[in-house]
């Protein structure tokens, strides 16, 4: 056999399935509370038949420990299934015989074998009644699974309360019947609840698809404008300087300075192309700053201008990085206050923490040299200031900064 992967089409099951599996990652923690909850009603269950087993003084020990290792068996099994459950795709079949038929086994043995321990209808029928509820089934019909589990739960219950002297174990048999009775429409709740998280997620991850592919075709496109406007007039003045070259050389050469600045122009086309998508909202920076600090455990709050996109961007977003990592390397690491606002014809950056002990006065952190340089190239300011308590970083930088970052930027001058 050979071990190559073969290439499937976009559509089919195979991918739908692969698809399922690397969404779902995306809300786990929300699954494992699913299977928490019903394992916790499963074993609930367990210890209500151990209850209703031990009170018969006929049921010898070995009956007792058998329907206890029994019932660890079947939550066991119930587990398989839930694992299986989490994987499923709507073109799944209802049943995957070689995975779930060991489970489904299991669980009708514990049944039967509980059930003619206690001699109770209920415990007999439970073990498979919920097994089932957790195959594939379509929505409209697993309510009427759910209902039709139900209702013989309820009706097996009544003839077992009228059939067999449950008074030495009321406790437990009111614990077991409760417990039966309400474990499908629990399963089929949270089963539902799931999977309408699943789906959310998986439209959440399309969504994302989709955009990521319209930004790739719209930067393929402004790039094709770009750079096949020019090149195509490149062409065009060197087959003209060309033809040209025999006849009119200083006619030639001017078409060869021309396509020399049909190039330069293209070039710094291509790098505004590149530095507008390279650009981060400073709205978004100052966001990335707050949970980065609070993932570090620092109690970070931040105000933002409702204007701050109109920010020097190319300016104050290396600054809002580098005071962060300032905040995070140097800081208390208590609480931090970050503030982006507008004040006539300039921008203020300011951000705060509380000051470590171990930090020294004269400590400005390693990147304020750094900031101080690049807000000076475009006519800024910073300004530090130390408290006992306390350390803060004010910027100041014109509304015209990022025009004059572009003119002075040393990376774009070849």
């Amino acid at each position: 056999m050979s071990n190559k992967s073969t290439p499937v089409p976009a559509g089919s099951a195979a991918v739908a399935e692969r698809g399922s599996l690397r969404l779902a990652r995306g809300v786990s923690a929300t699954w494992w509370y699913t299977v928490a909850a019903l394992l916790f009603f499963e074993l609930g269950i367990v210890l209500a038949t151990l209850l209703v087993v031990a009170s018969s003084p006929a049921q010898p020990p070995v009956a007792i420990a058998g329907v206890g290792l029994g019932g660890l068996a079947w939550v066991a099994a119930t587990v398989a299934l839930l694992i299986d459950y989490r994987h499923r795709t709507d073109s799944a079949p209802l049943v995957r015989w070689r995975r779930q038929l060991l489970p489904l086994l299991l669980s009708l043995a514990y049944g039967v074998t509980a059930g003619a321990v206690c001699g109770l209808w209920i415990v007999g029928a439970l073990p498979l009644l919920q097994s089932l509820m957790l195959l594939n089934w379509q929505s409209g019909v697993r309510v009427r699974a759910l209902l039709a589990a139900t209702g013989l739960l309820v009706a097996l219950a009544v003839i077992d309360a009228n059939a067999t002297d449950v008074g030495t174990a009321a406790s437990g048999w009111g614990l077991l019947v409760s417990f039966s009775v309400i474990l499908p429409a629990m399963t089929v709740a949270s089963l539902w609840w799931w999977d309408v998280l699943a789906r959310l997620d998986r439209a959440r991850a399309s969504e994302s698809r989709l955009a990521a592919t319209q930004e790739r075709l719209r930067v393929a496109t402004d790039v094709h404008d770009l750079q096949g406007h020019h090149l195509q007039v490149v062409a065009l003045q060197l087959e003209l300087a060309e033809r040209l070259m025999t006849k009119d050389t200083d006619a030639a050469l001017e078409q060869l300075r021309a396509a020399r600045a049909s190039v330069a122009e293209a070039q710094q086309g291509t790098r505004d192309l590149a530095l507008r998508f390279r650009s981060v909202p400073l709205r978004d920076e100052i966001a990335n700053a707050v949970d980065l600090l609070r993932a570090a455990g620092t109690a970070a709050e931040a105000r933002v201008d409702e204007d701050a996109d109109r920010a020097p961007a190319s300016v104050l977003g290396p600054v809002i990085r580098e005071t962060t990592t300032n905040v995070l390397r140097h800081g208390g690491g208590h609480w931090a206050r970050l503030s982006l606002v507008r004040q006539a014809e300039s921008w203020r950056y300011e951000i705060s923490n509380d000051a470590a002990s171990d930090t020294s006065a004269s400590d400005d952190g390693s990147g304020l040299d750094g900031i101080s340089r690049r807000t000076a190239e475009v006519g800024g300011s910073v300004e530090v200031q130390r408290g006992k308590n306390e350390f803060t970083v004010v910027v100041s930088v014109p509304a015209v900064a990022d025009a004059v970052a572009d003119v002075t930027d040393p990376g774009e001058q070849r």
